[in-house]
């Protein structure tokens, strides 16, 4: 059969057409929930779970694969699901709380975790942000759920049985279920913790059918308590306090039959839970997905790439979502519309917003700088929220989920503080507030989490540092980040107008950094309180003087001062061979400070980028410090590398723990061409952005356009660029020309140019060069 060259081109179009409209699609359905939940103990490739939840959202679900009270909720290479959980999970290191399960069965006798556990394959699975979707094998259920701020609706196709249920399981170590049956409802609270809460800490949930509940039993664990409707007998409300509340509802389904849910909790009371509920009562589930997809798509679009490949949009927008998910609302609003919050700090009911479920020892670095250029209005909220906390209790939180918690170093809260501050998204009240508090956290420790407020504050405040044999571990991490916070203090207290004294304090102190630096290694080293260095020095060893990392690694955590680090290294030049050599030497190390070789090591040696962990967050910034000392083409090689072997849209795709969002706000700043090595000045270092066109659509109406022309994985130098017209030859941007709507033009080269941006004037800010 003969074709003519118009029929041709008339096939052409009609398929390249179908194509386009093919792969049109919206950044929500470029998201995976499930990268980075290929993760273990032993080794973490995100370990995250696949959140079903709406941006900050107050609940999240996920498919539970793990055992009650395991942090490995969901692993992807797990086979059996054994419900659908409401979590409030940050980390399988701190666990969860709030939480309680919700499964389908096709016999309501399999209502223990155990028993009700159904395999599944990732072929009949769906996981979106707004929706999740799975196929029960064991019990023939088609199980859906979609989610709003505080509640979910479920949608569960049954076979024909006679004995289908639904287990609603409220967990062990305290909680309590009531069944009424003329409600078709089950309502109760769950205790089950993992600390930073206080003793009246309930989460309290109502869940409500559209299928009349036939029978209904209780247990407490294995044992039963309460039946009813085996027999045809009349139902009537139940209930029981334990350390084990189970309630399972049971019914008649036909094949193919669909039973509705909702459900909703409170951190307030029951009829908070129902006043949840209203969030979805009402509305068909189509609808509430449909709204849940919206949603995101609105958050998610307030950055547009284009010009990649589908592997890079997957990858960069799920990043993205992981970025709007913590810290979460912990705010409800009442029945009279009224803003109020539960307090993990004094137990109380209070007015006004609460955020959780973050540590600011990762989140200060990238993700707190991300809300504040690109969802500013969020991070009012959260601000206005650290100002709650300040009032509730003496110190701000460090580690918080939901009150405070121990773990990990440092006082980031004044790098959170500070940036939001300085961007102007913190009101002249709550800023007195605040500043109250971060003074107050510099001389106090908290007397039930030491990692809230300053543990060595005694010695740091009158040598300028932590000595190495004081007692106190990770004594220069905790050092290093002790005067950057103090320079953080310093630019609130100079915008409040504070007395001379103080500001002079905060600039004494920012510079005490230099107490630990070792001039014959060129590297930071714990100090004895006699001034003498440690010995012996290794720095390959793990912890110690160090959290989570080594030498190599905390040496760079000068961000407000590299210019300082540059001068006592010798010079720039130094100091870039001493960057080169963290990709040059051997993935060596000493676990004899753990007894073990901690996942972190394990996942710096997989890198195979010598001694750089990119898994942790202490090293994210080093790549970017070329930028401060005349050789940025070496960032630009650096960034490209990480983005492209360590990132990917896949179970596997982050190089260690994801964090509540700061590994994945690494990379959405850094593929975009830029990143906030100092939290709390204006200023972003210049990196490689990774796609040919990208827009972030900014709260106050303006627009910023970065193009790269000529971009490719092999042009990933900048020969040129321009900004809003005009050659711009500076390692940096600032906020306030980018809160204005900027266009930045880059010509990208597959050849560094070693000439531009080396000049002085090119170098960002470092308080050294003030």
């Amino acid at each position: 059969m003969k074709f003519s060259i118009a029929m041709m081109l008339a096939v052409m179009t009609a398929c390249t057409s179908q194509i386009s409209e093919n792969l049109e699609t919206t950044p929500a359905d470029h998201v995976t929930t499930l990268m980075g939940t290929l993760s273990e103990y032993a080794l973490s490739t995100g370990n995250t779970y696949p959140a079903t939840a709406l941006p900050w959202g107050m609940n999240f679900w996920t498919p539970q694969t793990g055992k009650m009270g395991d942090g490995w909720t969901y692993r992807y290479d797990a086979h059996q699901i054994c419900g659908f959980k409401q979590t409030h999970q940050p980390s399988p290191w701190i666990n969860d709380y709030g939480q309680f399960v919700v499964m389908p069965v096709r016999d309501v006798a399999m209502f223990n975790e155990d028993d009700r556990a159904s395999w599944f394959s990732h072929k009949s699975e769906t996981a979106k942000p707004y929706y999740y979707q799975v196929y029960l094998a064991d019990h023939d259920i088609n199980a859906e759920l979609t989610p709003t701020d505080r509640a979910a609706r479920f949608r569960f196709t049954f076979p024909e049985s006679e004995k289908s249920g639904i287990v609603i399981d409220a967990y062990d170590q305290g909680s309590y279920i009531k069944v009424i049956p003329e409600d078709n409802a089950v309502v109760g609270y769950t205790t089950r913790n993992s600390g930073g809460v206080p003793e009246n800490f309930r989460n309290w949930f109502v869940v409500k059918f559209d299928k009349k509940i036939e029978s209904f039993s209780i247990y407490d664990g294995n044992t039963l308590k309460k039946s009813a409707g085996q027999h045809g007998g009349a139902l009537s409300t139940a209930e029981l306090k334990a350390d084990h509340a189970i309630a399972v509802i049971g019914f008649r389904t036909e094949k193919g039959e669909t039973v509705n849910a909702e459900a909703a909790s409170s951190f307030i009371s029951e009829v908070q839970a129902y006043t949840n509920l209203k969030e979805v009562s009402g509305k068909p589930f189509d609808t509430v997905r449909d709204e849940a997809k919206a949603r995101w798509n609105d958050i998610l679009g307030r950055i547009k790439v284009s010009g990649g490949t589908v592997d890079q949009y997957r990858t960069f927008y799920s990043c993205l979502y992981r970025s709007v998910l913590f810290p979460r609302k912990f705010y409800e609003i009442d029945g009279t519309g009224k803003i109020v919050h539960y307090s993990p700090y004094n137990g109380k009911i209070c007015d006004g917003y609460l955020y959780t479920d973050t540590g600011f020892w990762d989140t200060f670095r990238a993700l707190f700088p991300l809300l504040n250029l690109v969802y500013p209005s969020v991070n009012e909220e959260i601000q206005q929220g650290m100002a709650n906390i300040a009032r509730e209790n003496k110190f701000l939180p460090e580690w918080a989920s939901p009150g405070h918690r121990s773990c990990m170093i440092g006082n980031n809260s004044a790098s959170v503080v500070a940036d939001a501050y300085m961007k102007g998204l913190i009101s002249d009240s709550d800023i007195e507030t605040l500043y109250s508090a971060l003074v107050y956290g510099t001389e106090h420790v908290h007397p039930e989490v030491s990692s809230t407020g300053r543990m060595g504050h005694e010695y740091y405040n009158t040598l300028g540092y932590i000595p190495y044999d004081a007692g106190i571990n990770e004594n220069v991490a905790r050092t290093l980040e002790y005067a950057y916070n103090d320079w953080c203090i310093l630019q609130i207290a100079r915008k409040m107008g504070r007395p001379e004294e103080e500001i002079s304090k905060w600039e004494r102190r920012a510079m005490n950094y230099r107490f630990v630096f070792d001039s014959s290694s060129n590297l930071m080293r714990g100090r004895n309180a006699d001034g003498t260095f440690q010995e012996p020095f290794s720095p390959y060893k793990w912890g110690d003087a160090f959290t989570e990392g080594n030498s190599w690694h905390y040496t760079w955590s000068v961000f407000h001062d590299v210019q300082g680090l540059v001068n006592l290294m010798g010079g720039e030049d130094d100091f870039c061979r001493m960057l080169d050599s963290v990709y040059v030497v051997p993935p060596v190390y000493d676990d004899s400070y753990y007894g073990v070789r901690i996942h972190e090591i394990t996942e710096m040696q997989v890198a195979h980028m010598g001694n750089y962990a990119h898994g942790n967050q202490p090293a994210q910034h080093m790549i970017y410090l070329y930028d401060y000392a005349g050789q940025p083409w070496k960032t630009q090689f650096w960034v490209r590398e990480v983005m492209d072997r360590l990132y990917s849209a896949t179970p596997d795709g982050y190089c260690g723990d994801e964090d509540n969002g700061q590994t994945s706000a690494w990379y959405v700043f850094s593929a975009l061409g830029f990143y906030p090595v100092c939290p709390g000045s204006d200023e972003y270092a210049i990196g490689s952005p990774l796609f040919p066109e990208a827009e972030i659509l900014l709260e106050n109406g303006k627009t910023i356009t970065m193009t790269a022309c000529g971009n490719s994985p092999e042009n990933r130098y900048i020969k040129t660029m321009k900004v809003n017209g005009r050659s711009y030859d500076r390692n940096y941007l600032e906020y306030g020309d980018l809160a204005e709507g900027a266009d930045i033009v880059f010509t990208m080269s597959a050849n560094p140019d070693t000439r531009r941006g080396t000049g002085d004037a090119s170098r960002p800010y470092s308080f050294s060069r003030k």
